[in-house]
């Protein structure tokens, strides 16, 4: 079997007010993610090691492919999820209103994961995994209905364990108003006897109170406990907000607290929303791998912790390792969200691509082509379209492979940049102000509300100037600049990189590197990525290597930057950091382009001439790193 768990049921895109505390109706802005129980079930579960799928549709259109595109980032098997040609993607709109209020809108009429039906379910599929899991809003309409009873056929004929979520919705039962979203609870015996004709074939039940008791038929817990009892040996979960879960394997006992229970942790509530699919993960990666009950409700409560003390579903559920330092530290702070140390795990464990090799081509130069255009006594709005001529001679070295990239800035670089995307290339951004030293930013220091702008995966780039023998004062300011962006960065989800230049403004040894980013990370700043200059004592890079294992073991890596030198000097470099896993590639910009500009913006060379000058130069270092690495692996 290739999978542990397949879901089944709503998918949609939620899109959460980022104004907390405010009505839904005032709400002016909003953060997109994936959602619908199942589908943060798929994502929760592949996050904390489980191999998972998901059965449902969504539309043909930029919603649909965001999904689409969101559970292949996450792991889950998309094989079980159907294009609808004819709907559009469903849609949720939610808001943090209070600690107790949380308002949503499900926009699900004629909706992709509405129209599921048997012609979605193959039994080759259900029988890839060892277990399927449905929920009990599909239940509430005929198609959705018959589709998962077709997969639970299919589940119990082929031995797989099958669970349900009774994720009861009363509106989706159409019990409410659209506006009631919020709604947990109404009385109904139809839905109560709809849902007992499931509950026989399930071997792990799960579901608050309020689930409980629509899927007893009565408001009497203990009752309702009995009732399910009755109709199916399967263990039973029940949820109970802040005081954890009971977990009930036999018969129900005289006391809902005379169950199995896990460890609890109090927390900060933020938004409950989405924390019983986090919690549902959490078991699954217990139950799933035959860990005990004790232990699964404990995992359970964990994950449940750091959902409500978060605000967004899926994109905050924890990883394994995430769960696992949890687990062993605790945290400083009961509103989880605001502990620096989980955050950074959280962070460091679900970032975008992975980026094992990173050779760039770094043409963010602002003040040196200004210069140069100057001096040529041509216009600088030549230096915007000589930008997007680099991004092609790297298109021609790269040749569609993963592992390139390059330094693009706002000012002269935003046409390039859109080239750069077409092209999947990592991109990094400048935002420091060219030469300034004590450290500014570029434009405006207001740099959060700048980040805000930018495309997910664009990468920060801040150079700065720093030596750790300079003034004490100097030294601050620098390293309070850095920490705000650093702030900033992670709060608006963008990674970081960190350029130190140490060689301009003071003597150099091994040690030089290794205290400046000693200095930064005692500061609490974690970039995602170094770039750092050439060394000349091979020990420097044992050094910088031994600070970063001992600060952040999640740091993405280094590049090495090229300070105009040329490509022999660059070579000795690149030889000297062959087989440091900490150094991934090269960001170098002049070296390759200073020629190329000096004779397009003259007027001496054509637009393919100089692309060609640019590719040669940068495919001569590329192959200079590579030659280097392999020298390395034979020796």
């Amino acid at each position: 079997m290739d999978l542990d768990v397949i879901t089944m049921g709503r998918c949609s895109v939620d899109l959460y007010g980022q104004q907390i505390g405010s009505r839904l109706e005032d709400i002016a802005s909003f953060a997109k993610s994936a959602g619908g129980s199942p589908t943060n079930i798929a994502i929760g579960t592949a996050r904390l090691g489980l191999k998972s799928g998901l059965i449902t549709r969504v539309g043909d259109e930029q919603m649909g492919r965001f999904i689409l595109e969101q559970m292949e980032r996450e792991g889950v098997a998309t094989r079980g999820i159907t294009t609808d040609p004819t709907r559009l993607t469903s849609l949720v709109l939610l808001s943090v209103e209070s600690d107790k209020s949380f308002p949503l809108i499900f926009y699900r009429d004629n909706c992709a994961d509405s129209a599921l039906d048997v012609s979605d379910v193959e039994e080759d599929f259900i029988a890839s995994a060892r277990a399927l899991l449905v929920t009990g809003t599909h239940f509430a309409r005929a198609n959705t209905d018959a589709a998962q009873r077709k997969a639970m056929a299919f589940a119990k004929k082929l031995g797989r364990k099958i669970i349900i979520d009774i994720d009861y919705r009363p509106n989706l039962w159409g019990l409410a108003g659209h506006g009631a979203g919020e709604e947990r609870y109404i009385k109904s015996d139809k839905v109560s006897a709809h849902l007992q004709s499931i509950l026989t074939d399930c071997d792990l039940i799960i579901g608050t109170e309020e689930e409980v008791h629509i899927a007893g038929g009565t408001e009497d817990t203990l009752a309702a406990l009995r009732k399910i009892r009755a109709l199916s040996k399967g263990t039973i979960v029940l949820k109970r907000g802040p005081m954890g879960c009971v977990v009930y394997s036999g018969d129900i006992p005289a006391r809902i607290e005379d169950g199995i229970i896990g460890k609890g942790f109090p927390i900060e509530v933020y938004n409950v929303l989405g924390a019983g699919d986090a919690f549902m993960s959490g078991f699954l990666r217990g139950w799933l791998k035959d860990e005990p009950l004790e232990t699964c409700a404990t995992w359970a409560n964990a994950c449940g912790a750091f959902a409500v003390s978060r605000l967004l579903c899926s994109p905050e559920y924890a990883t394994f390792e995430e769960l696992q330092y949890f687990l062993k530290h605790g945290s400083k702070t009961k509103a989880l969200r605001k502990d620096e140390g989980l955050s950074h795990v959280h962070w460091a464990t679900t970032r975008r691509k992975e980026w094992p090799k990173l050779l760039a081509f770094a043409i963010d130069h602002r003040k040196q082509l200004e210069d140069m255009a100057d001096s040529l006594q041509v216009s600088r709005e030549k230096i915007a379209p000589f930008k997007c001529l680099a991004i092609k001679a790297i298109a021609r070295v790269a040749n569609g492979n993963d592992g390139y990239g390059t330094l693009l800035d706002d000012t002269y670089g935003r046409e390039a940049m859109f080239d750069a995307g077409k092209l999947g290339l990592w991109v990094g951004r400048p935002l420091e102000q060219p030469g300034s030293r004590p450290l500014r930013f570029e434009f405006t220091q207001d740099v959060g509300s700048r980040l805000v702008e930018w495309p997910v995966d664009h990468v920060i780039k801040c150079l700065a100037f720093y030596h750790p023998d300079d003034p004490k004062e100097l030294k601050d300011e620098q390293a309070g600049k850095l920490r705000t962006l650093y702030e900033a960065a992670r709060k608006v989800g963008r990674e970081l990189l960190v350029e130190i230049i140490a060689s301009k403004h003071g003597s150099m040894d091994k040690n030089t590197i290794a205290r400046a980013m000693t200095e930064l990370y005692a500061l609490g700043i974690k970039p995602d990525w170094w770039k750092l200059e050439p060394q000349d004592n091979p020990q420097s890079w044992d050094e910088i290597g031994k600070v970063i294992d001992a600060n952040d073991p999640y740091c993405r890596g280094i590049v090495l930057l090229g300070l105009e030198a040329p490509p022999e000097e660059l070579e000795k470099g690149f030889r000297a950091v062959a087989g440091k896993r900490h150094v991934k590639g090269f960001a170098v910009g002049r070296t390759i382009f200073n020629e190329a500009a000096q004779e397009w913006l003259r007027g001496t060379i054509s637009d393919d001439a100089a692309i060609a000058m640019m590719a040669e130069k940068f495919g001569a270092l590329v192959a200079m790193w590579n030659r280097a690495q392999s020298m390395s692996r034979k020796s």
